[in-house]
């Protein structure tokens, strides 16, 4: 998941950050009907769905764009490619971020034609001239050279911050693609101008020297990582028909082949109107900033929304299993197939995930951590890669020194067996239900986690109200369903299993990007 770097803010942007998050802190306490009297939602004529929830507490906003395509939609061969048109999302326009567009227009047009012909040269696989192949790539790099003479680095960065903005951010995953900051409510029209303007008219400045640095991301992040590594290889033994069995991050070699042409046609498909929604909070009106939203979002050209569908699973009758042998401190994971996140059981697994994981009292932290003291940490969660196409529920466990993956792989079977035979405790069910509507309450407290619920729920359901209703779905779960679904579920035959076997001395503990972090005490 990339995340966009900024220079230090200023004094006045610190002030704004704890503004913005303290603003709007009794909201946590009213109800669905009070929180609809204040949201607006509008469906622009080009497709674009904006919603606005007034919170007037302290003069400023937040923002929450997410584009429905996340790495998911990658196109074969050209893996990484959504998150990194995020990276150029940050690079400008023909109006920010060069001292000569029309110049520099001319050379990133030079650059891709002959980034075309040398890749058409590198990857012959008859008739290959090595000597043409090293001219055209002196050529190709001459010109982005050439090209960095216009770049004025950091411009948009610059102009949000210099006024006011913090939190400038953005985030890929597998199944959508979200930007974000929080500025004073008085930028609002600059704000509209310069959001607008990224998705109207991005220009893929610095590409190739971008594209090395997320080649740096993955070396870093995964090559060099064994519990990535292998997490990488499991999700891809998992997944072995669907659009989840890809790394998000690209594959080595797409990552030294995909172009600015190819970043570009990704946006021109996938970041339309119809497929993007934008929640703004904070200290506005709809007759104060709906005017200026569709003045400037209205410019976008209307477009019909892509077709996301994805090729189905066929369904797992076999166990798979992934073993790696490293020099590295050994780790266990399994995961088991379940439905898309509309699936009516969906609020179910959310309650096995808080039963088994969420703190110190949970199953797995208690058994394998506390009483076997076997792992050093170990947890159930839904949701691994994504939750928009048919999933994995996954387990994990790194063992403490001594211990092995085969002994956390029997104490886990253990637990599940226990989910699949015996009813969970009325103490479990009624606490998960408790802390679920604690948490969604907490995530409303600031602006820009107001902004993040009301643009998500809305793009995944179409209706922001689901953030609510999934409270009523989640009250009506019943220790039947618990049972009914973990023996559904957790069978052999649906099973996927990664091991890391330790060739050495375990080094120092690491954890993988796809897990969550280790459970901490309850409040």
């Amino acid at each position: 998941m990339a995340r966009w770097r900024n220079d230090p803010i200023s004094r006045r942007a610190s002030l704004l950050a704890a503004v913005v998050l303290l603003a709007g802190a009794h909201a946590a306490a009213q109800d669905l009907a009070s929180i609809e009297k204040r949201v607006t939602v509008r469906v622009l004529p080009n497709g674009l769905t904006v919603l606005l929830y007034e919170r007037h507490e302290a003069p400023v906003f937040s923002f929450y764009t997410f584009v429905d395509a996340g790495s998911a939609q990658d196109p074969k061969g050209k893996s990484g490619l959504a998150h990194m048109f995020e990276h150029m999302a940050f690079k400008g326009t023909p109006q920010i971020g060069t001292t000569n567009y029309a110049a520099e227009k001319q050379v990133l047009d030079r650059i891709e034609q002959l980034y075309a012909q040398y890749i058409y040269e590198r990857d012959k696989k008859v008739g290959r001239d090595s000597n043409k192949v090293a001219e055209l790539e002196k050529a190709w790099k001459a010109a982005v050279d050439e090209a960095e003479k216009f770049v004025v680095r950091n411009e948009f960065a610059r102009i949000v911050e210099e006024n006011g903005g913090v939190g400038l951010n953005a985030s890929t995953s597998a199944d959508e693609t979200v930007y974000f900051y929080s500025m004073p409510v008085n930028r609002l029209e600059l704000w509209a101008y310069l959001e607008s303007l990224r998705f109207l008219e991005p220009v893929m400045r610095e590409f190739y020297k971008e594209r090395d640095v997320v080649q740096e991301e993955r070396r870093m992040r995964v090559d060099s990582q064994p519990i990535s590594r292998l997490v990488e290889q499991f999700e891809g033994t998992a997944f072995l028909a669907t659009v989840y069995g890809t790394p998000g991050i690209g594959w080595p070699d797409d990552l030294q082949t995909f172009s600015a042409t190819d970043a570009l046609r990704f946006f021109t498909d996938y970041y339309v109107p119809s497929n993007m929604v934008i929640a703004l909070v904070g200290d506005l009106t709809p007759g104060q900033a709906m005017p200026i939203v569709e003045k400037y979002f209205g410019r976008l050209p209307t477009k019909p929304k892509p077709d996301t569908r994805a090729t189905p699973a066929p369904p797992q009758t076999t166990i798979r299993e992934v073993i790696a042998y490293e020099k590295a401190q050994p780790f266990y994971i399994e995961g088991y197939h379940r439905p898309d996140y509309l699936h009516p059981d969906d609020v179910v697994y959310d309650a096995i995930t808080d039963i088994l994981s969420n703190g110190r009292v949970s199953r797995m932290y208690r058994s394998l951590v506390m009483q076997k003291k076997i792992a050093a940490a170990a947890a159930g969660f839904t949701g691994m890669p994504g939750t928009k196409y048919p999933h994995l529920f996954a387990f994990y466990a790194v063992p403490t020194p001594g211990h092995t993956p085969q002994e956390l792989q029997k104490a886990i079977h253990e637990e599940i067996e226990r989910l699949k035979t015996q009813p969970v405790t009325e103490e479990e069910l009624a606490r998960f239900k408790t802390r679920a509507k604690a948490d969604l309450l907490r995530s409303l407290n600031s602006n820009p986690g107001m902004a993040a619920q009301l643009a998500t729920f809305q793009t995944r359901f179409g209706d922001w109200r689901e953030l609510f209703r999934q409270l009523d779905r989640y009250d009506k779960i019943t220790k039947a369903d618990i049972l009914r679904v973990a023996k559904a579920t957790f069978t052999p035959a649906n099973r996927t299993a990664g091991t890391l076997e330790s060739t050495e001395a375990a080094g120092p503990l690491t954890m993988p990007a796809s897990a969550p972090a280790p459970p901490e005490e309850q409040q």
